[in-house]
């Protein structure tokens, strides 16, 4: 009986083992819920990876928008959907796994496989007509006139909040915040004229910077940013030395539980298809971001670090509703 017992329990595994390798080809098309305005950083660059991987998969890949709430609406539409593998989300993991804190969404990093692509990088733009030549004369006029001038950003957790807060945190300068529902329309505002400033995403900006209708005056990063066409941004450690920068990676998220073909069949085009994938490193150079895809434990371990960062940062800021150490996010 002992013997007939793990015979059975073998065959229940090798089935397991099989099962999460075999080859997923999905019968119907696949949705990427993209929880931000079309034109953004996270729509650009999903519907980039959504065609190649249309080539992998055999079977469409449908990108939804659905903006609102600081992206928590459309994450919470794919968590929710059915476990099937058809439905996926896209957006920043640091934004994923800040939304418990902020009160938005009961989820976290781990409640989702990883499939990351780009690392984007935030820009201190504004409008060609605004009066600041470079970054020290942005944030004297922040501190003579604190809370007047006015910052565009697709809101509160989104890469460019995050980064003017972390600004402010290292300048104590004030500034008053105006949002939009995805970077795109926050760096329009900014061109037309409704906002001063924006501090959105390289990639959401490289077109009106190129175009000159932003002057760009720092990366919000310790390294250089560069854009085709245009040439290298500056770091904006060069005015704020000790200014830190976790790396914000963009991906697609696929919730837990779905069946296991899906997942090892993702992984095989992550590795086969995306890894040195032309049209992804294309995108990135053109727009300033950094190429950068890796999946599995690897990807949830290079997100996490943003996720500290951002969610201590609206905690540190008054913006989250639970402390982030109590839902398994230590400080920094």
């Amino acid at each position: 009986m002992k013997r007939l017992v793990l015979a059975l329990a073998g065959l229940v595994l090798a089935a397991v083992a099989a099962a999460a390798t075999a080859q997923w080809k999905p019968s119907r098309p696949v949705t990427v819920i993209v929880p931000w305005a079309a034109g953004g950083s996270t729509d650009q660059v999903t519907r980039i990876a959504a065609g190649e991987l249309e080539k992998t998969l055999g079977q469409k890949v449908v990108i939804v928008n659905q903006p609102g709430a600081a992206g928590s609406i459309g994450t919470k539409n794919a968590l929710e959907a059915a476990k099937d593998g058809y439905t996926w989300a896209a957006g920043a993991a640091q934004d994923l796994g800040a939304y418990r804190t902020l009160g938005m969404l009961d989820t976290n990093l781990g409640d989702w496989h990883l499939f990351l692509h780009v690392a984007n990088v935030p820009v201190v733009g504004v409008n060609a007509a605004a009066p600041y030549k470079d970054m020290k004369e942005l944030l004297d006029a922040m501190k003579a006139k604190p809370g007047e001038v006015t910052v565009a950003t697709a809101g509160v957790t989104s890469g460019g909040h995050n980064a003017m807060e972390a600004i402010a945190k290292a300048t104590g300068v004030k500034y008053r915040h105006v949002t939009y529902d995805g970077g795109n329309p926050a760096v329009v505002a900014t061109v037309g004229g409704e906002t001063q400033v924006t501090t959105q995403l390289a990639v959401e900006q490289a077109e009106m910077i190129r175009a000159k209708r932003i002057r760009p005056l720092a990366s919000v990063s310790d390294k250089p940013v560069v854009i085709e066409g245009y040439g290298t941004i500056e770091p904006i450690t060069k005015w704020i030395p000790n200014f830190k920068a976790a790396t914000n990676y963009f991906g697609i998220f696929v919730p837990k539980g779905v069946p296991p073909e899906v997942v090892a069949t993702l992984e095989k085009a992550w590795a086969d298809t995306i890894a040195n994938n032309e049209a992804l490193k294309k995108y990135a150079a053109s727009r300033g971001a950094v190429f950068a895809p890796v999946s599995g434990e690897a990807a949830q371990k290079a997100a996490f670090p943003a996720v500290q960062a951002n969610a201590w940062l609206m905690f540190d800021s008054g913006k989250a509703k639970v402390s982030p150490d109590t839902v398994g996010i230590p400080r920094p």
